[in-house]
């Protein structure tokens, strides 16, 4: 399968916003080991604000677009240098690509995206993708990685866009307040109800939240692509969802 997997702030680092070692580590074990068995996998890694600020001890997310930006050139060298690391080890090789929403409004930068990305996975190499936070602006901003996720899945036609957070999936309430909510196994069509479900908060260092990620099933489904929600605190729940099972909500693609 070919397979977008989007890893969010709260899944890469810990709530200082330093890097959560032992975490990352497992999961490029086990993208690795799906990589092995032949399976097509591009990566779309938040946590480049949350790591700079968090190398400057700054400990909550800023307003000021200045320190953002700022936070993101420190948090991508060392997000990048850690990918390049644990990959090696397992003899895979990666690439970055910094996006920004000319990618997706411009036709030609589209183009040229989908062709670079193509051309990586041909050469077996992991693409690593995130927004380009140093340079962004609000005239070409993408917003959240959840979209990029779902923008990405639907530019190279993947079989299964899967996005790790801080959650097993859509539940009925908020399980952090009503013990007695329901995890949502399966949502076949987005529906009214299924978007009044989802919050509008995110992580304290994050930009998502379940709007987030409703919003990006509702861009993939509509082109025939699964999504799964999972929690990316055990790395090896993707051996599970591969194989059709695990602990998740799956967004059914509309199949034509």
């Amino acid at each position: 399968m070919r397979i977008v997997i989007k890893v969010g702030t709260s899944t890469l680092a810990h709530p200082t916003g330093l890097l959560n070692i032992k975490r990352v580590e497992n999961m490029c074990k086990v993208i690795s080991d799906l990589k092995n068995a032949g399976h097509e996998i591009l990566l779309v890694s938040s946590g480049a604000i949350g790591m700079g600020l968090g190398k400057v001890g700054i400990t909550s997310r800023p307003d000021d677009i200045p320190t953002k930006q700022a936070a993101a050139a420190i948090g991508q060298c060392e997000l990048m240098y850690t990918y390049d690391k644990l990959f090696s080890e397992y003899n895979h090789t990666v690439a970055q690509i910094l996006m920004t929403g000319a990618y997706v409004t411009i036709e030609d930068y589209g183009k040229n995206l989908k062709n670079t990305l193509f051309r990586l996975l041909e050469l077996g190499v992991i693409p690593i993708i995130n927004e380009n936070d140093t340079v962004t602006t609000d005239e070409i901003v993408i917003g959240d990685n959840d979209t990029l996720g779902a923008t990405i899945a639907n530019e190279v036609k993947a079989d299964l866009l899967i996005l790790l957070s801080d959650i097993d999936g859509l539940f009925t309430d908020d399980p952090n307040k009503n013990p007695n909510a329901k995890r949502i196994s399966v949502v076949d069509e987005i529906t009214k109800e299924i978007e009044t479900l989802a919050g509008n908060r995110g992580s304290v260092l994050g930009t998502g939240g379940m709007i987030t990620k409703i919003n990006a099933a509702k861009l993939v489904t509509q082109n025939g692509i699964d999504m799964i929600i999972a929690n990316g605190r055990n790395p090896e729940i993707l051996y599970d969802i591969i194989n059709g099972e695990g602990i998740c909500t799956r967004f059914m693609g509309k199949k034509k």
